[in-house]
C-alpha cells in the first residue's frame, strides 16, 4: 500500500475542501470494505483520504412523513434494522440482507454501496476499468461469464457492483450531492450512474471533490421486493437480480419500474417491462410475460448468455414476491 496523508473533518465544508479536482488524487473513506482492499491492491493510489467518520448529520435516519432520510454512513445493518425501512421498503432488505457478511454489513455504508468500485476481474487485476490492453478489450475477447449483457456497446463492460442501486432507482429515491462550493445538489439515483467512456472517468456522476450525503426514499405506499439469482450467500455478488416496485389498486399495477441489477454496468430499468405492468392485474401470467419483456433486448457476450434466463426468472419472481 502507497503511503497517503489521512484526515477526518469534523464538517461536510471542510470535508468536500480536502478533497483533490482530479480522480485519483484524493479518495473517501465511509465504511472502508472496498477502498482499503482497492489501496492494498493498488487499484488507486491518492495523496489523501478524507474520512467521514466524524460528520454527525451523515450517521443518522430520518423518518418523516413523505420520505425516508438516510445519511451517507448509516451502515448496512443500520439501515436493515430500522422499523421503517422493514416496513415498507421489503425490497431494500432482501438486497441488504442478500450481502450475508455480517463484517461488511456492520462496516459498509449506505453510500459507499452505492459508489463502490466494479467487481470485475480484469479491474481488479490492474487492466483498467474498461479491461482493455493493447487497445483490445479483454472482456470480450476473454472470460466474460459475469459481465454485462444490457449496455454493453461500448467500452464498459462490467457490472454495476451496488447491492441497493436497483432498488432504490425503482423505488424513485433521490440522492443529495455536497460539492466544495458549499452547495448541494439532489438526483435521482439513477442518474448517479453512468458508463464510463475512458479510463479517466468513474462509475458514478459526481465530481472528485463531491460527497454523497444523504438518500431521500419516498413513501409512497409502493408494493416491491427484489429477487437475487447467487451462486451462494456471503461474501458473493448475484449473477442477475430484478427490482420491482409499483402502487396497486383492485389487483391493478401502476407507478410500476423494473430495474434489474447486475447485468449492465448501471442500474438497468427494463422500460418495456415496466410498461407492461402498468395498467395490469397481476397474475402469474403476467409476471411471465413481464419477466420476458425485460429481456428483450439483451446482448450476451460470449459466456453469459445464461444471464438472459436468469433476467427473466429474477423479474417474475420479484413481482410475485411484491404482489404476496
Amino acid at each position: 500500500m502507497n503511503s497517503f496523508e489521512y484526515v477526518a473533518p469534523s464538517d461536510l465544508t471542510e470535508a468536500t475542501s480536502l478533497l483533490a479536482t482530479r480522480w485519483g488524487a484524493s479518495e473517501v473513506l465511509a465504511g472502508g470494505t472496498d477502498l482499503i482492499t482497492s489501496l492494498k491492491q493498488g487499484i488507486t493510489k491518492p495523496k489523501r483520504v478524507v474520512s467521514l467518520r466524524n460528520i454527525p448529520e451523515l450517521k443518522r435516519i430520518q423518518v418523516k412523513k413523505n420520505n425516508v432520510f438516510v445519511g451517507a454512513t448509516v451502515t448496512l445493518k443500520e439501515l436493515a434494522a430500522n422499523p421503517t425501512v422493514q416496513a415498507e421498503f421489503p425490497s431494500l432488505i432482501t438486497a441488504i440482507e442478500g450481502i450475508g457478511s455480517s463484517q461488511i454489513l456492520n462496516a459498509g455504508t449506505t453510500a459507499g454501496d452505492l459508489c463502490q468500485r466494479p467487481r470485475c476481474w480484469y479491474f481488479r487485476n490492474g487492466y483498467g476499468l474498461l479491461g482493455e490492453e493493447n487497445g483490445e478489450s479483454l472482456i470480450r475477447n476473454g472470460d466474460n461469464r459475469y459481465h454485462a449483457i444490457f449496455g454493453n456497446s461500448g467500452r464498459a463492460m462490467f457490472v454495476s457492483a451496488s447491492s441497493l442501486a436497483p432498488a432504490l432507482v425503482a423505488l424513485q429515491a433521490k440522492v443529495t450531492i455536497a460539492s466544495a462550493n458549499g452547495q448541494e445538489r439532489e438526483i435521482r439515483a439513477a442518474e448517479l450512474f453512468r458508463a464510463p467512456t475512458s479510463e479517466a472517468d468513474r462509475e458514478v456522476a459526481i465530481l472528485p471533490n463531491e460527497i454523497v450525503t444523504e438518500i431521500k426514499i419516498p413513501r409512497e405506499d409502493m408494493i416491491n421486493a427484489t429477487y437475487e439469482i447467487r451462486h451462494r450467500h456471503g461474501l458473493d455478488w448475484p449473477y442477475a437480480t430484478a427490482s420491482v416496485a409499483m402502487k396497486v389498486s383492485s389487483g391493478i399495477a401502476r407507478d410500476a419500474s423494473v430495474v434489474l441489477g447486475h447485468v449492465a454496468p448501471t442500474p438497468w430499468s427494463a422500460v418495456a417491462a415496466s410498461n407492461l405492468l402498468n395498467g395490469a392485474r397481476i397474475t402469474e401470467a403476467l409476471a411471465d410475460e413481464v419477466g420476458a419483456a425485460a429481456a428483450r433486448g439483451a446482448s450476451p457476450l460470449s459466456n453469459n448468455a445464461y444471464k438472459v434466463q436468469m433476467v427473466k426468472t429474477a423479474v417474475k419472481r420479484a413481482i410475485l414476491a411484491a404482489a404476496k
